[in-house]
């Protein structure tokens, strides 16, 4: 089954303490970082409403009743947006599961991405992926010309996921954090606690045969994480406010 990006629930990672830019953010979470009158992870939220997804399960941590609060308060029209908090921390993967299961929404596959940084490309040919039922996932890589400050995604000659190579200099394909799972793949994800998708996950998968497609874009990036990149966010998002 190939299925619609309306069909398809998304997990936004927010739980994070943001603790490289916390001093800027006073009292709110590093996703509830204000940014072109909204808080950052919202522009996320109508990303993926712009793309097509209906359904958006939050996975928060620190400070996740600021979150819940905003989205109670000022709901994105059209939009189903559930927060799952963590009570103790669950890495990467195991904080999607957690939220995953704790939802309770019977989608045939799941969008994972981070709720502090934006890749502004098309989600069609990730999803279109799947329309091979041999397929179980499909990680959005961005070609940059300088992956030093990244790790990079190995592929073969048919665009399946071979593994991760550490930070290293020069042109690649990096991991944009975002993530395309069938549903059935879940069962296959390591059971551990805390679990990680890059460290645990991905090699399970791939060691257990688990064919992953990479789906290769040039696109605007950005991750508000540091001192450095939070600033720029204002602009990011009024220069391609076209993805809203």
């Amino acid at each position: 089954m190939n299925p619609a990006a309306a069909q398809i629930t998304a997990v936004i990672l927010a739980g994070g303490f943001g603790t490289r830019i916390r001093h800027l953010l006073g009292d709110l979470p590093k996703p509830m970082a204000p940014v072109a009158g909204r808080p950052f992870v919202e522009w996320v939220v109508r990303y993926l409403q712009h793309q097509g997804l209906r359904s958006v399960v939050l996975s928060t941590g620190h400070l996740a009743e600021t979150v819940a609060r905003h989205f109670q308060a000022q709901p994105v029209p059209g939009m189903r947006v559930e927060c799952v908090p963590e009570t103790r921390p669950l890495g990467t993967a195991g904080g999607f599961l957690n939220a995953a299961r704790a939802s309770g929404i019977p989608a045939p596959a799941w969008l994972v991405l981070n709720g502090d940084s934006l890749v502004l490309a098309p989600l069609a040919d990730m999803i279109r992926s799947l329309k091979d039922p041999a397929v179980g996932g499909a990680l959005l890589g961005v070609r940059v010309p300088d992956a030093a400050r990244y790790g990079t995604l190995e592929q073969d000659a048919a665009g399946n996921l071979t593994g991760f190579q550490e930070k290293r200099p020069g042109a690649g394909v990096v991991n944009a954090g975002v993530y395309l799972f069938r549903e059935s793949a879940l069962a296959k994800f390591p059971v551990r606690d805390p679990l990680s998708f890059e460290k645990e996950v991905f090699p399970e998968l791939l060691h257990g045969a688990v064919q992953l497609k990479v789906t290769v874009v040039q696109a605007p990036f950005l991750d508000i994480g540091t001192p450095e990149s939070l600033p720029q966010a204002e602009d990011f998002i009024q220069d391609h406010i076209a993805w809203f």
